[in-house]
């Protein structure tokens, strides 16, 4: 049989388990089995800035309390779906956010 592996990521852990919490139950009222969500590691993106933009700061006294770090974290989760006509049409009809993209593959 074939399946679907949707592949959901964003910047808001609880919006994407809102997400798998209905494609899954949309799966189960049609009889199509499920498994997952499965929590793939989050991917942390770090950037550090300097705090002043004239550099001063870094001969006096080490430096060190000058530099700010910026962190966005993205979260993603994988859902195995039976591949049937139905339960597909469906998935696309759900409300996705702007800030969560979603993949779909299909697998023999």
């Amino acid at each position: 049989m074939n399946t679907a592996r949707i592949k959901l990521t964003g910047k808001n852990p609880k919006q994407l388990d809102d997400i798998c919490s209905e494609i899954k139950d949309m799966a189960q009222k049609l009889g199509v089995g499920v498994s997952g969500p499965i929590p793939l590691p989050t991917k942390k993106l770090r950037i550090p800035v300097m705090k002043t933009p004239c550099g001063d700061g870094m001969h006096r006294g080490g430096g060190g309390g000058n530099w700010e770090t910026w962190e966005m974290r993205v979260h993603k989760r994988v859902l195995d779906v039976g591949a049937n006509d139905r339960v597909l049409r469906q998935i696309t009809r759900i409300r996705i956010p702007t800030e969560v993209n979603i993949e779909i593959e299909l697998t023999d």
